[in-house]
């Protein structure tokens, strides 16, 4: 990666926090820290990772993401309008019922926004959603990757395991779990609630390959997709477990589990839109 594409990721990354913040203080409510933790991951995904089409979001040959951790949509459709699927400013309308942008609703909804690929909500059942896709593809003998997002409370749900155990029976290589691994979950730290710890083991056993990664790491993000990429042929699953900060980039937010599930105020709008005017700054003067 160049000094230039890095600079460029940064600098989306920073406008999809700022979307993050734009759309939970509009709506009064939503999930910022989980789609601040995983803000990079996602532009990294939409900008640089996939095989996409903002102007034709049903493309037959695109890969496909799932967001098993269904609730940071926020981060998700903050990254789709930055990548064009929609306009920005139909995040203000983020969980409206009616009026401008009211189709952004809490859960993706595959039906309505351009740019979602599985309609997901309910923790667990995402990541089996992207192993039946990465079946597919492999039974059609399409050149397709599937990416799934799951977070490190959710793995906690025997879901998770049980999709994991399908795609490594079925030799989904062309399948990636991410999970966002910032230590927090709704009721507190995950280790307290429940310790699915040591991840990279589990998934080892479970058969499946296993890179560790810094998630706000660009040069870190990139290494584990050419793994992914190199592991081709090797008939095993790839899974990138990326060690993130709940809340990152908003210095109010970070590592703070209060942020799970709730919107900045007036006041904390102000300062986190203000934070990241100034990461940009110092970014582009870099």
């Amino acid at each position: 990666m160049t000094s230039a594409d890095k600079k460029a990721l940064q600098l989306k990354a920073v406008a999809v926090r700022e979307g993050v913040i734009t759309s939970t203080h509009s709506a009064k409510a939503g999930h910022p820290g989980g789609s601040l933790s995983a803000a990079d991951l996602l532009t990294y995904l939409y900008f640089k990772e996939m095989r996409i089409d903002p102007k034709n979001p049903k493309w037959e040959d695109r890969d496909r993401f799932v967001l098993s951790k269904g609730h940071i949509t926020p981060g998700l459709y903050s990254t789709l309008a930055e990548r064009g699927y929609f306009p920005v400013e139909d995040l203000k309308g983020f969980r409206h019922i009616d009026g401008q942008g009211s189709y952004l609703q809490g859960h993706p909804n595959m039906n309505t926004v351009p740019g979602v690929d599985a309609s997901t909500g309910s923790l667990g059942q995402g990541l089996s959603i992207a192993a039946g896709m990465a079946k597919g593809a492999k039974y059609l003998g399409k050149d397709i990757n599937v990416y799934a997002l799951c977070g490190d409370g959710e793995v906690a749900e025997g879901q998770i395991w049980e999709a994991t155990m399908f795609a490594a029976h079925y030799k989904l290589d062309n399948l990636c779990i991410i999970v966002d691994v910032n230590g927090l979950q709704i009721d507190g730290r995950t280790k307290d609630v429940m310790n699915t710890a040591p991840l990279d083991d589990k998934f080892k056993a479970f058969g499946c390959k296993v890179v560790k990664i810094d998630g706000h790491d660009f040069d870190d993000i990139e290494k584990a997709f050419n793994k992914f990429h190199k592991n081709h042929g090797s008939d095993k699953p790839t899974v990138i477990l990326m060690k993130t900060t709940k809340g990152k980039g908003i210095s109010f937010m970070e590592d703070d589990a209060g942020w799970h599930g709730k919107a900045p105020n007036d006041e904390q709008y102000a300062q986190g839109m203000a934070e990241l005017a100034a990461a940009r700054k110092q970014i582009e003067e870099a």
